[in-house]
């Protein structure tokens, strides 16, 4: 599961550092060129809910499977684009496809890790989405600077390729799958019944606005540095990437003191770390930007962990649609925030980002002082 999570990011996210070239190669805008990160979010929130309906009915694990599998060809073959529209329409092929994995991933979790061990089985597994990302785009980066961005592209279809057939390989069987019938009065059924949860619908808005402030930071952070005066190369801009190690330590940390102190105490602590890294990359020195997108990103993926295995916990047996709304309302949030974060970015550069952003981690912070009073 950590292969998995950690290919889903590497392949969605690899064109972020790419931004930039992709804006000046197709003579595009930068919000233009930031579609090509959220046509493939958009993607999986729109296709995550089928997929989790997919899941119920034929299985977690072939599911995941195939999706990785079809993703990767689909990754590959962005390196080929012959013009924007077309690279946009893989890519949101890509996210389509893809959304099997995650669409599965937490139900799958949640029905093979004894309960002890799920905080820390779904901190591995967020993990490695976090090092999956900073893969992708670092790579992406550095590959870039010595030959072109479609030879980047073609290197992270290869690597999913090969993620893929380990994960085919690797994956173990599940043990406790119990198809459900995939009827529409069951699944609305089931959906009034999440909606009607006290705390599931405020843990999916936890996931759209935290989100969406994360890839609007990362979208426009390659273009504040290549502009003077830092006047960053390519390589020297993935190199930022990197911090997404941070992200990895987290997820696993945050595991741990949820099971030690409970969920619903360290997550709103977790969104105040987000708002203190914020507000460190309104300074002008290099290397306090890079400290506070280093906080910024432990904080994100430290709720993150922590909002995604509460979901799964409340939602019970219908984990697998629970854990689709929630990553759909994750990834819808990649897409409607990091678009309109390229029209703040237009319109004021990084103080005007950074407004959006800081309203965005606000609000967060007020639904997760509202979840407090929950039980976990």
């Amino acid at each position: 599961m950590f292969i998995g999570g950690f290919a889903t990011f590497a392949l969605v996210y690899c064109t972020q550092p790419l931004l930039p070239l992709l804006a000046a190669e197709f003579g595009v805008s930068a919000a233009s060129a930031s579609l090509s990160v959220s046509a493939t979010t958009a993607g999986l929130a729109l296709m995550l809910i089928p997929g989790s309906v997919l899941a119920d009915r034929l299985g977690r694990q072939q599911l995941m499977k195939l999706a990785l599998a079809i993703a990767a060809a689909l990754a590959l073959a962005t390196a080929f684009a012959p013009d924007f529209f077309s690279l946009l329409v893989l890519r949101a092929l890509l996210g389509a496809v893809l959304a099997g994995l995650p669409a599965a991933a937490m139900a799958y979790i949640g029905e093979e890790v004894a309960p002890n061990a799920q905080a820390r089985a779904m901190g591995l597994y967020i993990a490695g989405n976090a090092l999956g990302g900073m893969s992708g785009r670092f790579v992406g980066a550095l590959v870039t600077d010595w030959s072109s961005w479609r030879t980047a592209l073609a290197v992270i279809g290869v690597f999913g390729l090969v993620s893929a057939l380990v994960f085919w390989r690797r994956l173990p069987a599940s043990r406790h799958f119990v198809p459900r019938a995939a009827t529409p009065a069951r699944i609305f059924r089931d959906a009034r019944a999440i909606y009607r949860d006290p705390g599931l619908p405020w843990l999916f808005l936890v996931a759209f606005l935290a989100m969406g402030a994360f890839v609007g930071l990362y979208n426009f952070l390659g273009f504040r540095l290549l502009e003077q005066p830092y006047a960053l190369g390519q390589s020297a801009i993935g190199a930022i990437f990197l911090l997404y190690l941070v992200g990895t330590w987290a997820s696993a940390l945050s595991g741990r003191l949820a099971e030690h102190h409970g969920r619903q105490k360290v997550m709103w602590r977790m969104v105040v770390v987000m708002g203190s890294g914020l507000a460190l990359t309104l300074a002008q020195p290099l290397w306090l930007i890079v400290a506070g997108v280093g906080v910024f990103t432990f904080g994100f993926f430290a709720a993150h962990a922590l909002a995604s295995g509460w979901v799964g916990r409340r939602a019970g047996e219908r984990r697998a649609l629970a854990s689709a709304l929630y990553l759909s309302s994750y990834y819808l949030g990649a897409s409607v925030i990091g678009s309109l974060a390229g029209t703040a970015w237009t319109a004021g550069h990084w103080g005007g980002l950074s407004a959006l952003l800081g309203a965005c981690v606000l609000a967060t912070l007020g639904v997760g002082l509202y979840l407090r009073r929950l039980p976990t």
